[in-house]
């Protein structure tokens, strides 16, 4: 048996065979892997080598002949062999360089010649053009400044407070004793008058860079590690100056920066002022909505529903208003915006094509919600929906005078509102105002001009948001018939409630049958509103488009809508009171006139004012009656027409009948013989078919006339038909005439009256000179058809028919179908008497709306300072003292107009005739009264317990009654006492002052 010893010597030979074997086998393995590993190296450098060729192939094709050719010079340069031994090795990597940080990075990476033949290669390469777009550049910017502007806004109320509580923006940064400084940067700092390095401190507690530079009064211009910033005085300085002189941009603005600090204009400093600017009304806009959320007023629509305090304020008790809510709109194309595109080129077909946009990406939304979306107003395109245009002639609703407006209107022709300039994306603006010049909302007109679907998704919105109410457009005849063929908007129109108006300036340029049912002297319930605040809005507004025609579409709207929210501020609200006052003081002028109406009537003989509304039908009737034939001679002429159709289908389907057939020849060939047979069978039938369709058409027109008999040539009925079809031309041309010298002669009227505006005068001559040209082509349609009348009627010429002064002096109205000369709606007396019997009752209707305004208006100002004063102090008690500073920021700028309007407002109580009240009343909306939980889901508080109802202490009444009542010193004292109360600043604590009626 072996030994145990010897065992183990088999054992571990045994193993170590084994382990060799092993060895071996894994040798093996590891060679075909480094083998496959190098074959992959060999594969992927030869592959990168072929793309690398492919690439500098790709360079050379890319360079111009010139840099070829120094490349090649280059490629020639050889393979040197140094004398001086260090210095090969130091190009080698063998030694080291100490002479400069050169020879260190020489040491640090041995090169060859050829490397630095490369990488003088790649250097050349940064030298040619940049093919890269840098579009996205504006959205990397944003993006950065996106996650910090909450932080910003924070430390912005911050350091509004730290100001307020010294100098405001003339205060100079200090920083306070004892703050724990992390760390000092040194920063350009752009101010108003100097420019100049100064310390960025890094405070503990700053969550941001951005933060430290907002908290020493600066914006920064980048959104990390800014090297250059703005004051915040030299931006609001900008910014205040901008909304009051829209023309300013910022590239002036800084130019005037350089001149003051003396040096030459900083291309650069344009970009920065530019990009902090932004960053500024974002943190801005960001501590506004801070604000209203704190206030309850953040709701959807919230501003649009108390965009005006004299029309959106309703009060307890007030008579209710046949028209509540008045509102105006139109287009405007000077704040059009160029579309930066690629160059257009031509298709096959020689068509130029627009390029493709180059407009930088940019996602921002301009703040407010004084913009439809764009979506929203699409939803409202013919091609989205409804056409309505097809809708409207379907269904009956264009009337005899549209087509003349049409043709005077160039937003009533589809095929001209539809074409734009292709080099504008967005056209103009359609902008809607209420009747004291608020801005209610507003679009963007896109690539087209005037289009119905701007008109119509602003009136659903309005509808929707504001409920019943009339809008003045200058084609509100044609507006009215829209809404009336969209089923969507007829629908919600008819339960919400609207009315069309034709403004007063734009009025008179219509159809005059087009005017007797637009216009708004004759409208009930508008009072003497003109409604045309959008031309005065336009030629203000009109001065953005410098600054606005090249800029994005983001920095387009973002200047609107803040132009819009400083004027409803600063301009309209501050000029509220004053035009209310001229408002009312123009309708009392016009109600001293009655008793000379009361003296026309008795002199036309009029007994009651209700006549003159049946002047008014008999006019309207008139003139259908000169738009179109009526419809008795009208079907009358056409069955006369088909009668003398009919009896000539008869002879001739007689002759045809009767006629003898043709004589037959001896060498006739059969094939023709087929031919004539076939050709007067033809005949035969087709005169068969011509005499039963004219016989169903006699016929039929028997059954609408109510023919027992058929006419005959000898009957009188046939011989009226003939005369009316042969005077079927010269009346027309007649009817034609007279309605267009009608029109003419009442507007001369209207533009000679007293009272009418230059403005409203000038465009009335200019609609006159216009329609001078249809005038005189009338004329001449008239005069060949008289030639023409058997005996010849008497001619027209045009110096004659200018000197027509009245219709009594119009002497062919005796031809017409009608002769109007001696009605009394036709003559001068009458039709001054019909005019100033509606302006009395409009000038009635616009002092009841008056009252109720002015009333709104003051109890708005109380209510409103009441309750910005318990909002600041309910702020502060919660331990928000920024914000509480922000709303009495916000209480101050509208207390800043409460003097002058107390002042204009008792001025205007003191006039004679005035008949409102200055008490303040009890407002509807119960969020001003009394403090509430506010629901973030709803637009209005939960509900409370109303404040008691407060006495009238009325000086008079709304019936147009000049006797006040009561003891007028105490309603005046007492009025007095509750307006200047308003115009108290308490500074953010409770006034001393009491309500009189609380």
């Amino acid at each position: 048996m072996p030994s145990v010893r010897t065992t183990r010597n088999r054992t571990s030979a045994t193993s170590s065979s084994k382990a060799i074997r092993t060895s071996a086998s894994l040798r093996q393995k590891s060679g075909r892997v480094v083998s496959a590993q190098k074959t992959l190296k060999s594969t992927a450098i030869r592959v990168a080598q072929e793309e690398e060729a492919e690439r500098h192939a790709q360079r050379l094709q890319n360079m111009s002949r010139r840099q070829r050719r120094e490349l090649e010079q280059l490629q020639d340069i050889p393979e040197v062999d140094f004398d001086d031994d260090f210095e090969d090795d130091v190009l080698h990597g063998r030694a080291t360089a100490q002479i400069s940080h050169e020879g260190d990075a020489f040491a640090r990476e041995a090169r060859t010649n050829a490397e630095l033949f490369e990488e003088i290669r790649k250097d050349q390469r940064k030298q040619y053009p940049d093919k890269r777009t840098r579009r996205n550049r504006t959205q990397i910017q944003v993006d950065a400044f996106a996650p910090q502007l909450e932080r910003m806004a924070d430390t912005y109320m911050d350091w509004s407070v730290e100001i307020g509580e010294e100098d405001g923006l003339a205060s100079t940064y200090r920083l306070p004793e004892g703050t724990r400084v992390q760390g000092i940067r040194k920063v350009v700092v752009v101010d108003i008058f100097a420019a100049s390095r100064e310390d960025l401190h890094f405070v503990a507690g700053d969550a941001l860079e951005a933060c430290s530079c907002i908290r020493q009064g600066w914006i920064p211009s980048s959104p990390t590690t800014p090297t250059a910033v703005i004051t915040i005085r030299a931006l609001e300085i900008f910014r205040v100056t901008r909304l009051r002189c829209p023309r300013l941009g910022i590239q002036a603005f800084v130019r005037a920066l350089c001149d003051i600090h003396g040096v030459a204009p900083r291309p650069w400093l344009t970009t920065q002022f530019s990009v902090a600017f932004d960053v500024y009304l974002a943190v801005r806009a960001i501590v506004d909505r801070r604000v209203q959320v704190a206030l309850g007023r953040h709701t959807p629509n919230w501003r649009l529903k108390n965009a005006c305090p004299a029309c959106l304020y309703p009060l307890q008790g007030e008579p209710t208003l046949k028209i509540p809510i008045m509102a105006t709109f139109d287009g405007n194309n000077s704040l059009s915006r160029s579309d930066l595109c690629e160059k257009s080129e031509v298709d096959e077909s020689g068509a130029w094509i627009q390029g493709a946009s180059k407009a930088r990406r940019d996602n921002r939304v301009a703040p407010g919600d004084y913009y439809i979306p764009r979506e929203e107003v699409n939803r409202w395109a013919k091609d989205a929906g409804v056409d309505v245009m097809k809708s409207f002639a379907a269904e009956g609703l264009e009337d005899e005078h549209d087509g003349a407006c049409r043709e005077r209107w160039q937003n009533m022709k589809e095929s001209v509102t539809s074409r734009a300039y292709g080099m504008y994306d967005e056209t103009g603006i359609f902008l809607c105002l209420c009747r004291h010049g608020f801005v209610l909302v507003v679009e963007d007109m896109v690539k087209s001009g005037e289009l119905s679907k701007y008109a119509l998704s602003v009136t659903a919105h309005l509808l929707k948001v504001l409920g019943k109410l009339a809008i003045g457009y200058d084609i509100g005849c044609l507006l009215d018939k829209l809404v009336k063929a969209h089923p969507e908007l007829s629908a919600l129109a008819e339960e919400k409630g609207f009315k069309a108006l034709v403004g007063a300036f734009h009025g008179h340029g219509h159809n005059r049958l087009c005017g007797i049912d637009y216009l708004m002297t004759y409208v009930e319930g508008v009072g003497l509103e003109a409604l045309e605040g959008c031309e005065s809005f336009f030629s203000k507004s009109n001065a953005l488009a410098s600054t606005t025609r090249h800029a994005s579409r983001f920095h387009r709207q973002q200047a609107i809508t803040t132009y819009l929210k400083h004027t409803d501020t600063f301009d309209t609200y501050s000029g509220l009171v004053s035009l209310l006052s001229s408002k009312y003081r123009r309708a009392l002028e016009i109600r001293s006139t009655y008793q000379t109406l009361r003296q026309a009537m008795r002199e036309l003989g009029v007994q009651s004012r209700d006549e003159f509304q049946q002047w008014r039908e008999k006019e309207r009737a008139h003139l259908r009656t000169l738009s179109k034939e009526p419809v008795q001679e009208t079907l009358e002429m056409e069955y006369y027409q088909k009668l003398v159709n009919l009896r000539e289908a008869e002879e001739n389907t007689s002759a045809i009948l009767n006629a003898p057939p043709p004589p037959a020849e001896a060498n006739a060939d059969y094939a023709e013989a087929v031919k004539t047979t076939r050709r007067l069978e033809a005949q035969r039938r087709h005169a068969l078919e011509l005499h039963e369709r004219a016989l169903k058409a006699v016929q039929d027109l028997e059954i609408r006339l109510l023919v027992q008999r058929r006419w005959r040539p000898e009957d009188a009925e046939w011989r009226a038909a003939a005369t009316l079809v042969s005077h079927r031309r010269y009346q027309r041309t007649l009817d034609s005439l007279q309605g267009l010298i009608i029109a003419r002669m009442f507007e001369l009227g209207k533009c000679n009256m007293s009272g009418t505006g230059y403005k409203l005068r000038k465009h009335i001559a200019k609609a006159l000179q216009a329609r001078s040209k249809a005038v005189k082509a009338a004329i001449d349609r008239y005069n060949e058809a008289a030639r023409a009348m058997q005996p010849p009627k008497p001619t027209l010429e045009w110096e004659e028919v200018v000197e027509y002064a009245f219709l009594a002096d119009f002497d062919l109205l005796r031809e017409g179908r009608e002769d109007i000369r001696e009605e009394k709606w036709a003559q001068p007396a009458g039709r001054a008497a019909m005019d100033q019997h509606y302006k009395l009752l409009r000038a009635d209707e616009e002092i009841q709306r008056l009252n109720i305004e002015i009333r709104r208006l003051v109890t708005h100002m109380r209510d409103e300072e009441q309750f910005l004063t318990r909002e600041e102090g309910r702020l502060q008690e919660e331990g928000k003292g920024a914000l509480a500073y922000q709303v009495r920021l916000l209480r101050e700028e509208r207390g800043r107009f409460t003097e002058r309007h107390t002042a204009q407002l008792l001025k205007l109580r003191s006039i004679p005739g005035f008949t409102g009240s200055l008490t303040p009343g009890v407002s509807i909306s119960r969020e001003r009264h009394e403090p509430v939980a506010r629901n973030q889901d709803t637009d209005m508080p939960p509900p409370s317990t109303p404040p008691p109802e407060l006495e009238s202490t009325q000086s008079g009444d709304d019936d147009g009654d000049d006797d006040h009542s009561g003891d007028e010193d105490y309603d005046l004292a007492e009025a007095f006492l509750n307006i200047i109360r308003i115009s108290q600043d308490s500074g953010g604590g409770v006034s001393d002052v009491t309500y009189i009626d609380s």
